[in-house]
C-alpha cells in the first residue's frame, strides 16, 4: 500500500513519551497504523487496519519530533512502519537531524526487506535511515520474557548500518 508522505497514519496515541521497553534508553515511540502480518496474539491488533488510526500531516509529526526533550531516540512500531515507506524514511531523517537514534520494529525479516529493496529502492532508502532493526514476526510459541526488547525468540536486533556495509546480518552483541 502506497501513501503520500503527507498522509501518514499513526495509531493513537500518536507519540508515546518516555518508553524504556521499546529500545535502548529513554525514547519516544511513534505507532504506525497498518499491518498485514497479523501475528497471533499480537500486542497491538488495533493497529492492523490500514483505515484505522489518525491521519497526521508529516510536518506535524516532524514538529513533534523536534519538540522532544531528554530522549535518546525514537522507535517506530505499529502495525508495521514498512507499509508507509515514505513516511518512515522522512520521519527517521528528522529524528537523525535532531541527533537521536532510530529503532524500528517490523514483522518483515531483514532478508525480506533487502529482497523488496532489490525491486523497490524505497525499502533500501528506509533501511539506510534506521540504526537498529528488530525484525521478524511475533511468534506466540516462541514468546519469551527473557529476550530484551523483543517479544519472541525468533526476532533479532540488527545493527542496520553495519549489516548493509558488510552485506551480512550483524546482530547487536549485547542483545544476543
Amino acid at each position: 500500500m502506497k501513501m503520500k508522505v503527507e498522509e501518514v497514519r499513526l495509531a493513537v496515541p500518536d507519540i508515546q513519551m518516555d518508553s524504556i521497553v521499546d529500545g535502548e534508553g529513554i525514547r519516544s515511540v511513534i505507532w504506525f497504523q497498518g499491518c498485514d502480518h497479523k501475528c497471533f496474539n499480537c500486542q497491538n491488533p488495533e493497529t492492523w487496519s490500514f483505515d484505522g488510526g489518525v491521519v497526521f500531516p508529516i510536518d506535524d509529526v516532524k514538529k513533534k519530533i523536534r519538540e522532544l526533550e531528554y530522549q535518546k531516540g525514537v522507535t517506530f512500531s505499529g502495525g508495521d512502519p514498512f507499509y508507509q515507506l515514505e513516511a518512515l524514511t522522512e520521519l527517521a531523517k528528522e529524528v537523525h537531524n535532531c541527533k537521536m537514534d532510530v529503532w524500528v520494529y517490523t514483522g518483515f525479516t531483514f532478508e525480506q526487506l533487502l529482497k523488496l529493496g532489490g525491486k523497490d529502492k524505497r525499502y533500501l532508502n528506509a533501511l539506510e535511515q534506521i540504526d537498529v532493526l528488530v525484525d521478524g514476526p511475533f511468534i506466540d510459541k516462541l514468546k519469551s520474557f527473557d529476550v530484551k526488547f523483543r517479544g519472541s525468540k525468533n526476532q533479532r536486533i540488527i545493527d542496520v548500518s553495519k549489516s548493509l556495509k558488510e552485506n551480512k546480518i550483524i546482530l547487536i552483541e549485547k542483545y544476543k
